[in-house]
């Protein structure tokens, strides 16, 4: 399972450690923060215990409402579940009760001067995306007129030349060779590098390129949105689809259904052309036009 240390929130966000400096290496392994409310009134059948906790206002002030007896019951129910860490947002002040229970429990408490709405905002994003299950696949990575493209083929069939070509014509690298994979949900599948490819572009008889050194920072990208896995595969005679609108397939990546098309090659055929057009169409289609009910209708008139 793949874990976020409370060290690794500190640094990312700049938070203020009040206490538990010594267990910042305590492990987030849940997505999403929280901010216990019904916990204090003493409900906790579905309390989310393994993950971070935040006190933004609205908690703190109800706090300080309390009497010493009562703040000391309702945090002490929460603390002896031993959460990851606690964050106060808003820079509120006052918490000597709060870092008493803290240092008994040996739970890290930071703080963040952030208005709450925007640090948890931030912070999900940040754990979502850092604790996203992922996978690595062989392939080229590219964002095609703002259309996340996953393009791939056996090695050798000519990827990383034809991301090449959409490079110089205005597109963007993510990823060659190896793409790395993360599922942010049911429906969407982030590409990005494995950090050590960053920039690179490995081009059969020329070598390894750096696209930001040759063509500038608008030909790289670090991540984006799976919209598209586009397969390169060698021409194959009267085995080449013509129908005005080909039937939908798709391709799936840890339960993420991804639109796949093939593109055959052979000497001549534009690549990189007709992978433009398949990205611009398929956005056409997402905005509810469709070419070939557009033909037919024509046809009706005449």
């Amino acid at each position: 399972m793949k874990s976020i240390a409370v060290r690794e929130l500190a640094s990312r966000f700049n938070l203020e450690v009040l206490v538990g400096s010594e267990h910042l290496d305590r492990s987030i392994v849940k997505a999403r923060a929280y901010r216990p409310g019904l916990e204090f009134m003493g409900y906790f059948d579905f309390f989310p215990q393994e993950h971070v906790q935040i006190l933004g206002k609205k908690e703190i002030t109800y706090l300080h409402r309390l009497t010493e007896d009562e703040r000391n019951f309702h945090i002490g129910n929460i603390v002896k579940y031993h959460p990851p860490c606690f964050i106060v947002t808003a820079g509120q002040e006052g918490l000597k009760y709060l870092t008493k229970h803290c240092v008994e429990e040996g739970i890290p408490l930071l703080r963040t001067q952030e208005p709450t709405a925007a640090f948890v905002g931030m912070l999900d994003a940040y754990l979502l995306k850092g604790l996203a299950p992922e996978i690595a696949v062989h392939g080229v990575c590219l964002n095609v007129s703002g259309i996340g493209i996953l393009l791939r083929g056996k090695s050798g069939v000519g990827k990383s030349e034809t991301a090449h070509t959409l490079i110089r014509r205005g597109h963007r690298l993510v990823a060659d060779d190896i793409v790395v994979l993360k599922k942010l949900s049911s429906q969407t599948l982030l590409g990005s590098h494995n950090e050590k490819s960053k920039e690179f572009l490995a081009l059969r008889s020329v070598g390894l390129v750096n696209v930001v050194r040759l063509y500038g920072r608008k030909a790289f990208q670090d991540e984006t949105r799976i919209t598209l896995d586009i397969e390169l595969t060698r021409w194959r005679e009267n085995d080449l689809n013509n129908d005005l609108e080909l039937e939908p397939q798709y391709v799936d990546y840890m339960g993420v259904q991804i639109p796949h098309f093939e593109i055959q090659l052979q000497p001549g055929r534009d690549v990189a052309g007709l992978i433009e057009a398949a990205a611009n169409n398929w956005y056409l289609k997402q905005q509810g036009y469709s070419a070939v009910e557009d033909f037919m209708k024509r046809l009706e008139f005449d």
